[in-house]
């Protein structure tokens, strides 16, 4: 005796392919038509599967244009991005940290050299992260650090310490080895000429971007509630952190 075909099978074959005819680039059995996204696309039976998964959501691209050294800067990496990354899942939100902020880049004797607003110091601190990014390159590992660096008494003194204690993997040496060279430098130039092609240029920092955009409107928002405003922008299913929260008034920015 031939074995039972399930019930639902059958309908769904008479549904979509009558006679028993197969969809078009249906190369497929027909109890698999339902098992995934692309399957029922190739076999054109979406509207037949009720129980096809959700396709995924693009995060919120979040791009912070920063100092290192810059008090509200700081209070937003601090206070507000490190938080909402931590509390919100990794496919939610995506975050770009572009350490440059309203510094200035000269050529000097064929020598890139680079002025930023708060000294010497700041300029330290900016290549610094920068190179910390390009030496851990996985955005959870180095986040913490700058987190660590920037929440601290000194964000140029500290590496070592921060390293140990957030990402001990990361060799400091390296991080070292690119801010004293040719690296760091090209770090820098590539940071200057992200900066300087925003649109519409950047007046102050911390300047934030949503979804490649910047307006005011986005920025008050973000400056207010980060967390809402990722929550209301994700178009996915969303857990159960997201609702309305007040949040504390952040320092001027860092102004040209």
């Amino acid at each position: 005796m031939a074995p039972a075909v399930p019930l639902a099978v059958l309908a769904l074959v008479a549904l979509v392919a009558p006679g028993l005819g197969v969809a078009p680039g249906c190369d497929y059995p027909a109890h698999r038509w339902c098992s995934s996204r692309d399957v029922a696309a190739a076999c054109q039976v979406q509207g037949r599967c009720p129980t096809l998964p959700s396709p995924a959501a693009a995060p919120v691209e979040l791009g912070l244009y920063y100092e290192s050294l810059c008090p509200a800067c700081r209070e937003f990496l601090v206070l507000k991005l490190f938080p909402t990354w931590l509390l919100l899942p990794e496919e939610m939100l995506n975050i770009t940290l572009v350490p440059y902020g309203n510094a200035q880049e000269r050529n000097v004797s064929g020598k890139l050299d680079f002025q930023c607003q708060h000294g010497p110091e700041e300029c330290l601190g900016n290549m610094m992260e920068a190179c910390l990014m390009h030496e851990a390159k996985n955005f959870s590992t180095y986040f913490p650090v700058i987190f660590c660096l920037e929440s601290g008494t000194s964000v140029t003194k500290n590496l070592e310490a921060c390293l140990q204690l957030y990402a001990p993997e990361v060799d400091s040496s390296r991080v070292t080895a690119c801010v004293q060279g040719d690296t760091g430098v090209a770090l820098m130039h590539h940071n200057a000429q992200v900066t300087e092609a925003l649109d519409p240029p950047h007046q102050y920092v911390p300047w934030i971007t949503v979804n490649g955009k910047h307006t005011d409107e986005l920025q008050a928002q973000a400056e207010a509630s980060l967390l809402g405003l990722v929550c209301l922008l994700y178009q996915g299913e969303k857990p159960e952190i997201c609702g309305s929260s007040k949040a504390p008034k952040f320092p001027s920015g860092c102004r040209r």
